[in-house]
């Protein structure tokens, strides 16, 4: 038996949302065969199966939300046709446990495999949580993937669901403890009708009454169960009202990160109902809603923890493009006979940044924790606009590439982003990223960073306007330039300094051939 999880998804990139499974519970599989493909903000990633065998289960379903290492299914050995995760003893007895009436002594407790309820892996760097609020007692019945309990951490709730169905025999934790990814948490007698009281039910019967107080417990209401209960420990120790903190936990319930940003923020966040409406505004006679997709949603997060995260600063300057719109118009012909692409703009531009970077280490490295590092390689993303959404893919080592091979490498990247077959190593790895928003017809704007790197350089619409040039007003062929950088790493010198350098030498674009 091994666990399918979530594997790297590329630089910056923590989460994805589960797609719909290409097999069902009890499948044969092959080894690489698909059976779930997740999507982020950036690239679909297909999860394949490691090794022939069986799916045995699935954790996640389509639409949620899982990180890194987060358990998705199990794959075990056996026969396809078995339709449960097990196919030794303890599972016949479940099987005649539960094709007994309910009456029946045979179906008393005490029948059926001792089961451990475990907690799942909560997320990438998260080693701990605390445990929430019980949903169920010992003696209840519960089926197989009904919540148990939530586990609490800095950064996600995770719901503990039910192995297998059964009667809670024993709870391990209580409410506030402490927990580790796969501490065992409650023990379920797999297949038991639950207490002497449900054996005089009916089974539907039994199950409803049992049911009914697990989700009168899982759906809290009033003030003192919106928050978790870390979270009230935290507001105890620190005076914190927690009505007015906004809760991203289920059901709206405040975590202990919502509680610890708030006391960062040196105020009580604002009361939900405050922050949104409770309903939906009503339409106008032309106007439809439309729900933002995950992707969307994503991209907007994440622009905004680029712009809360990072000391974001932009610089500007200008560039007369004249030189190179004259040597491309002269060399076009043999360098599309040559090498099968045509010379543009963006060949220049990546080779004048390379040339920027090497005098300007800073803009080129990124910060961690209290450490700078400094990359001594040059892999610069390149901002691709798609029907999804904005992807970056990466040119690798452009200092060592002609601008024939920058243009070919830049024209695949486009095109393969574009049909949407970009691989993770595609997309990952950039140290610096150019966006060329001229193509769209942007005079001027202000790139957001791309996190973890502490530059990006915005290209913008080659304009013609008036300039003074020895005294005399000549029209030329202008584009504006925009550098936004870190300015935790990146001096304002060095931002200055680093725009000049992809002045010159797109003004005078032999300073590229001569490497000076």
């Amino acid at each position: 038996m091994s666990d399918i999880t979530v594997p790297q998804l590329g630089e910056s990139v923590s989460e994805a949302t589960v797609g719909e499974w290409q097999v069902s519970e009890g499948d044969a599989v092959k080894k690489d065969d698909i059976l779930v493909e997740l999507e982020t903000d950036k690239v679909s990633v297909e999860v394949r199966a490691e090794a022939d065998g069986t799916l045995t289960s699935i954790a996640a379903k389509e639409g949620e939300t899982v990180e890194i290492g987060a358990k998705l299914g199990e794959l075990g050995s056996g026969d396809a046709k078995a339709s449960q995760p097990k196919g030794d003893k303890g599972n016949d007895k479940k099987e005649a446990s539960a094709s007994k009436a309910p009456g029946d002594e045979g179906g008393a407790s005490g029948s059926g495999e001792l089961i451990d309820a475990k907690v799942p892996v909560m997320g990438e760097s998260v080693s701990e949580g605390t445990a929430g609020e019980w949903a169920v007692k010992v003696g209840d019945t519960v089926e197989k993937d009904q919540t148990l309990l939530e586990i609490e951490t800095d950064k996600v709730a995770v719901e503990v669901p039910s192995p297998e169905a059964g009667e809670i025999e024993e709870l391990l934790v209580s409410e506030g403890d402490s927990v580790e990814p796969g501490q065992v948490i409650a023990k379920i007698r797999a297949g038991a009708s639950g207490g002497s009281a449900s054996k005089s039910r009916s089974k539907d019967e039994a199950k409803s009454a049992d049911k009914e107080p697990a989700k009168a417990k899982s759906k809290p209401s009033g003030d003192d169960a919106k928050a978790m209960p870390s979270a009230q420990r935290v507001a105890k120790e620190n005076d914190l009202d927690l009505s007015k903190v906004e809760g991203s936990g289920k059901d709206g319930r405040v975590t202990k990160g919502d509680a610890l940003k708030a006391l960062e923020s040196g105020a009580s966040a604002p009361a939900k109902s405050e922050s949104k409406p409770s309903a939906p505004r009503e339409l106008g006679e032309r106007e439809e809603r439309v729900k933002m997709t995950r992707l969307r949603q994503t991209i907007a997060r994440r622009l905004k923890e680029a712009q809360n995260s990072a000391a974001m600063l932009t610089t500007y300057n200008e560039a007369d493009m004249s030189a190179i719109m004259s040597l491309r118009k002269q060399v076009q012909d043999d360098f599309t006979s040559k090498h099968g692409v045509k010379l543009g703009f963006m060949s220049f531009f990546v080779k004048a940044c390379v040339t920027a970077l090497q005098d300007i280490p800073a803009v080129n490295a990124e910060i961690d924790g209290t450490d700078i590092i400094y990359k001594n390689h040059y892999d610069v993303g390149v901002a691709v606009g798609t029907d999804k959404g904005l992807v970056v893919p990466v040119v690798r080592d452009c200092d060592t590439k002609s601008l024939a091979q920058i243009e070919k490498d830049i024209i695949d990247l486009g095109k393969r982003a574009r049909d949407g077959k970009l691989s993770i190593d595609d997309m990952q790895g950039a140290t610096f990223t150019i966006s060329n928003g001229g193509v769209y017809g942007s005079l001027m704007s202000s790139p957001i960073l791309n996190a973890p790197q502490s530059g990006i350089l915005g290209m913008h619409k080659i304009q013609e306007r008036p300039m003074a040039i020895n005294g005399e007003v000549k029209i030329r062929p202008m584009m504006y330039l925009a550098l936004s950088y870190d300015h935790r790493i990146v001096d304002g010198k060095e931002a200055v300094t680093f725009l000049v350098r992809v002045k010159e030498s797109l003004e005078k674009p032999e300073r590229l051939i001569l490497d000076i």
